[in-house]
């Protein structure tokens, strides 16, 4: 096809629709749970894939700990030295069994914190980031209505019960959600053991994590469990498979181990990751004027990779001007691509876009001068005279 024509195609908003995958392989039916709320999510678009009574507010114990640590990381840089108060010691329920006047790092007790769930380590992160535990909880609740959580209240650093401590499973899935964009909690809510070595300011401590599911689970990546009498057993557990990030949470739920296979099973029975378009490659040409070439090449300005229900299409939109004027520059904004998702039954929804840029330098073309132009006038005047 000549490159006119081809361009006219894509100027006339040229519509590719390609298939994510052969139509659905058989996704497994929605689990059956023990917990008294659930949800399931798509960690990257927070999409909801699964729900029950997910917006019962319940008490949520020791996961409260994600935020926690979310709020210590707001507050000081993980290599801040904390020195452990009387007031961090002795603290109910789990325990690093701190003591008084040993010095550790914010991430050192962040470890204590996530994989031992030790309430004396929240403690001491409480007082010395916020000077009280009131002041540090004040924090929290903050952070949590400037994300938007307006079902979740906390009393404690720790999860230990209170009258108003709180929160559902859908507003801790979207906590979790923007906690593991922190590398540093993605990475130690991962960690399956740790080890705070002895010095002279403290002795040695070693953890495993009480996340039973990073042992037990194919993809695992967290993120924490909790328990008190009042709450019962409550999980949150994210996974990853072949680019799909999964989060699941329960609450009162006395077989959480089972239940967040069952989910996480289930959602990469629905899902897929997949590349729509890399950096650099070539998606479209488009006519230039007034340039040393007739045509420029566009490229995405970034990978685009989306997670997609395995049965939906994309629809891909080019949105561009007519014709281009030089010079452009290399990496300069020229048009945009819309990707849209089709599932059976439902309207294309746009689910994302990338910038399509310049893949070069496109230079203004240099006029002829007046003497080149004239001898190239003579020169083809001559040759039709010679011509037979």
């Amino acid at each position: 096809m000549p490159r006119t024509k081809r361009f006219l195609c894509f100027s006339l908003c040229f519509v590719l629709l390609v298939s994510l995958l052969p139509l659905a392989v058989g996704a497994e039916s929605a689990p059956t749970l023990s917990a008294a709320s659930a949800i399931l999510i798509d960690a990257d678009s927070g999409k909801i894939l699964f729900e029950k009574n997910a917006d019962a507010i319940r008490p949520m114990a020791s996961t409260t700990k994600i935020m926690t640590a979310l709020v210590a990381l707001s507050l000081a840089d993980p290599e801040q030295e904390i020195c452990v108060t009387a007031g961090a010691v002795g603290i109910e329920g789990s325990s690093a069994y701190l003591k008084e006047g040993e010095l550790f790092t914010l991430e050192e007790l962040l470890y204590a914190l996530l994989l031992q769930s030790a309430n004396d380590a929240a403690t001491a992160i409480a007082l010395s980031l916020a000077g009280s535990v009131d002041a540090f909880v004040e924090e929290m609740n903050q952070t949590a209505s400037a994300l938007g959580l307006s079902h979740t209240h906390f009393e404690t650093p720790s999860g230990l019960d209170g009258d108003t401590h709180h929160t559902t499973a859908k507003e801790l899935a979207r906590l979790t959600q923007v906690a593991l964009k922190d590398p540093l909690l993605a990475k130690i809510v991962s960690t399956k053991t740790y080890t705070i070595p002895a010095n002279d300011a403290r002795t040695q401590r070693s953890f495993v994590n009480h996340n039973k599911l990073l042992f037990r689970y194919d993809g695992c990546i967290g993120v924490k469990t909790g328990f008190t009498k009042k709450s019962g057993r409550c999980l949150v557990s994210a996974a990853e498979r072949d680019g799909v990030r999964l989060i699941a949470v329960t609450l009162d739920d006395p077989d959480d181990w089972r239940d967040h296979k069952s989910l996480l099973d289930y959602g990469f029975s629905l899902l897929q990751a997949k590349t729509i378009c890399r950096a650099g490659e070539v998606l479209s040409d488009l006519p230039l004027v007034g340039g040393t070439e007739p045509f420029l090449s566009l490229v995405p300005e970034s990978d685009l990779t989306l997670t997609l229900p395995k049965d939906a299409q994309i629809k891909l939109v080019f949105d561009l001007p007519p014709f281009a004027y030089a010079p452009v520059c290399c990496g300069e904004p020229v048009g945009t691509l819309l990707v849209y998702a089709l599932q059976k039954d439902e309207e294309p929804a746009l689910c994302a876009s990338v910038p399509l840029v310049a893949k070069e330098e496109y230079p203004i073309a240099k006029k002829p001068s007046f003497w080149s132009s004239f001898f190239a006038k003579i020169k083809s005047f001559f040759r039709k005279e010679m011509r037979p």
